[in-house]
């Protein structure tokens, strides 16, 4: 063997950038193109349960994070050592350690918003956004990589409920974040003029609306048509 060939054997493959185009569509497209609730229609369950206030809407969204981010690391790290029969038990397992620290963690430091989303959180174990990511992505690949995707299908599935909450507590209950809008744009016209709100939001048929909605803006901008 030459001088060359053995240089060439030997030559290394540079290392992928950390934010390669590649690495940075595992975080963009769940976003939008392939976005777990609006395209792949998963975890519509919490989307019209929770989304009737903000702010347990907000502290869902980050319990979601956690869980796909960490479960996705953890399933990663042991890809080579699970065996294919057992993969959806340990996959729970992960799962539900995750779930149970969340909910553990709500119990201590904000007892009331425990109370207000206890069963919720305790779903995300069946989330099938979380379930699908472990088995379709965190499976097959490495740590990092595993932790982009589950970060961009958890920002994903969030941005949704966050805008779904918006709009049902603001038109619902006339205020984000408890702040009263309706109250003090009505003061601002005068005592004669007042915004009304609908009861319909803070109902389930509300969320159905208001997410389907979402649906058919974000489908007829990107033109994605269901097969």
């Amino acid at each position: 063997m030459s001088a060359e060939t053995l240089e060439k054997a030997i030559e290394k493959k540079p290392s992928e950038a950390l934010f390669s185009k590649r690495r940075k569509k595992l975080i963009s497209d769940p976003l939008v193109d392939e976005n777990p609730i609006t395209i792949q229609v998963l975890g519509i369950c919490s989307a019209l349960a929770v989304t009737t206030q903000m702010k347990p809407t907000l502290v869902m969204a980050i319990s979601v994070i956690f869980v796909i981010v960490m479960a996705n690391l953890a399933i990663s790290l042991l890809r080579n050592t699970i065996p294919t029969r057992v993969r959806i038990i340990v996959q729970l397992a992960v799962v539900a350690t995750l779930v149970t620290l969340v909910s553990e963690v709500l119990k201590a430091f904000a007892y009331d918003m425990y109370k207000e989303l206890s069963v919720f959180v305790g779903l995300i174990i069946t989330n099938c956004i979380v379930m699908g990511r472990l088995e379709a992505f965190a499976l097959g690949n490495k740590p990092y990589d595993a932790i982009l995707d589950g970060f961009g299908s958890a920002l994903g599935y969030s941005w949704i409920i966050l805008a779904v909450a918006f709009f049902r507590e603001l038109w619902g209950s006339g205020a984000v974040f408890g702040i009263p809008v309706f109250e003090y744009v009505s003061s601002i016209f005068g005592p004669d003029f007042k915004l009304a709100t609908n009861g319909l939001m803070v109902s389930p048929v509300g969320a159905f609306i208001i997410l389907g909605l979402i649906i058919w803006v974000q489908r007829t901008k990107t033109g994605y048509v269901e097969h």
